[in-house]
């Protein structure tokens, strides 16, 4: 386990700019990508905040919200505020609510897993991410988040390197592929001997 920790520090930069591409593109086409780092490589002390909440627009969507119950767009939405704003609390609550309305959306259901794993919840966003997959096993935004949280949240080397290459497989040509082959040579260089027999505690 000490070698691995060893490995996660000298990854770590490399890992946080991907935890950030992750995360600031998960709503692309949606919503303005917002810069984040990973808690697991952050210093110890806070991160300072990148965005702040447009609370005019908090309002309006909640408006709708109470008007609509049955309407899962602006629980998205708001979700999505919340999560630009760093506020990862209340997107779990409106990610959570608008999943509820709308269960067979990967999206969304990748972005609560995402959230969870902001706030430290490692496995319930394995959890999600599990769920995400059995709704469209080549989601490439989930497995590409799997493997990040497997990394980060578990020190699952073996386990993230699963998941990249099965997102390489399944859309090679996508964004998410390239961000996975850039993490893949981060290990490579973390992990000269391979990472396929590394596991948790090992």
């Amino acid at each position: 386990m000490k070698s691995d920790a060893i490995a996660f520090g000298i990854a770590g930069m490399a890992f946080g700019l991907l935890a950030g591409w992750i995360i600031g593109s998960q709503q692309a086409g949606v919503r303005e990508a917002a810069p984040a780092s990973s808690p697991a490589a952050s210093s110890g002390e806070p991160a300072p905040r990148t965005a702040v909440l447009d609370d005019a627009k908090v309002r309006a969507f909640q408006s709708v919200a109470e008007r609509e119950p049955s309407n899962p767009t602006p629980r998205v939405e708001l979700g999505n505020l919340y999560f630009d704003a760093e506020r990862y609390e209340e997107s779990i609550k409106w990610y959570g609510e608008a999943l509820k309305l709308r269960p067979n959306d990967a999206n969304v259901s990748t972005d609560l897993g995402v959230s969870y794993f902001y706030t430290n919840q490692a496995d319930k966003a394995l959890e999600q991410f599990t769920h995400s997959l059995k709704i469209d096993p080549r989601h490439a935004k989930t497995l590409l988040n799997l493997g990040v949280v497997r990394a980060y949240g578990k020190q699952d080397l073996a386990g993230a390197e699963e998941a990249w290459r099965q997102l390489i497989a399944l859309a090679p040509d996508s964004q998410e592929a390239q961000a996975a082959r850039r993490a893949l040579d981060s290990l490579k260089s973390a992990h000269p001997g391979g990472t396929a027999a590394r596991k948790p505690g090992d």
